[in-house]
């Protein structure tokens, strides 16, 4: 069985800005789109607002990562997922015990699992949105235009793929002007 799961990727700085607390690199991760259950989405401002329409939960730091990196896996690893969620879904969220917390962990992990359903090194993205039944979200896929003909460069165009391709734009440099 080919087992794939996803994992915190940085590709720079930014999420450490725009985010609360920034997932450290390479944790496995979730959509975390539990933790907005219950919460009123449209108050929600700034860094907890951004972690809401674009953020991935890396399960050991509960930060947030805009995008995750399809990563080849063994049982071993997706067994530490679910424990290391479960722990954390007792400690953070209040989950009654850890055989309850387990379950929601599972869960969790089997969602994140089926988006890993490309090769592995595909990038990932989430778009989420409130709408009158709940929250909606749309994942994206980001991959290299590949050709071996195309010299070695620093930066590269990549082709979006998903159900909405077109996202919000984010002002970086505006965003941590207003930060000091």
């Amino acid at each position: 069985m080919d087992l794939k799961l996803p994992r915190t990727i940085r590709l720079d700085a930014s999420d450490t800005f725009v985010y609360s607390r920034a997932a450290g690199p390479g944790e496995w991760a979730v959509t975390g789109t539990f933790l907005f259950f219950g919460a009123d989405t449209a108050t929600l401002s700034g860094k907890e607002r951004q972690a809401f329409r674009a953020g991935f939960l890396g399960i050991d730091s509960f930060g947030w990562s805009t995008l995750v990196v399809v990563t080849d896996a063994t049982a071993h690893d997706r067994a530490a997922a679910v424990d290391r969620l479960a722990e954390q879904l007792v400690v953070r969220c209040g989950a009654p015990d850890i055989e309850t917390a387990r379950v929601a962990a599972e869960e969790e992990i089997a969602f994140a699992q089926s988006l890993c359903d490309h090769p592995p090194n595909t990038l990932i993205g989430v778009n989420r949105t409130s709408e009158q039944a709940g929250i909606r979200e749309s994942f994206r896929t980001l991959h290299r235009k590949a050709s071996r003909l195309e010299p070695a460069t620093a930066f590269r165009f990549v082709e979006i793929e998903g159900e909405d391709a077109s996202t919000e734009k984010f002002d970086l440099l505006a965003f941590a002007g207003r930060q000091k």
